[in-house]
């Protein structure tokens, strides 16, 4: 299985762990909300020698996020050429996806918290996933976990 919805300990989650190294992956974890307008939870890539956590991605939900992006190339099952990529606004979350023969697409992951600051630091991950019902289930496991509802005071 390329990616499952983690429920283990209560919270929701979405693990995608690529179909050629199982040891890398990205984790999509601890949502949280503050208003109806937007959605914040944690990213974590992993790879042999590589971890790296964002703690908070925030997605507004203006409708050009990673889930219509997902759906549009889940969409395209029969490829494309090139590079089709989306960031988030505050660019701490991007995502590239490649068409490769034999119909898998590659999706790299970057974190690059704080882009505009001294100091930062960028890291990524590629994930291979089958093109179609596997990315189309991806983007389904995607949307749940960032519109499900649990509006709250971090306080």
């Amino acid at each position: 299985m390329v990616y499952a919805r983690d429920d283990t300990d209560g919270e929701p989650s979405v693990t995608v762990r690529c179909q050629d190294n199982s040891c890398v992956g990205v984790t999509f974890r601890d949502r949280f909300s503050l208003d109806a307008d937007s959605m914040h939870y944690a990213v974590e890539l992993w790879a042999p020698g590589l971890t790296a956590r964002v703690e908070e991605v925030v997605v507004w939900n203006r409708g050009s996020g990673l889930v219509p992006f997902l759906e549009g190339l889940a969409a395209d099952y029969r490829g494309w050429d090139g590079e089709r990529s989306w960031q988030t606004d505050d660019r701490d979350l991007a995502v590239s996806a490649a068409f490769r023969s034999g119909g898998y697409v590659g999706l790299s992951w970057a974190l690059r918290p704080w882009p505009k600051r001294a100091g930062g630091w960028r890291a990524s991950v590629t994930t291979w996933v089958e093109a179609g019902e596997q990315l189309a289930s991806l983007a389904a496991e995607i949307r749940h976990f960032l519109l499900m509802r649990t509006v709250h005071d971090r306080g």
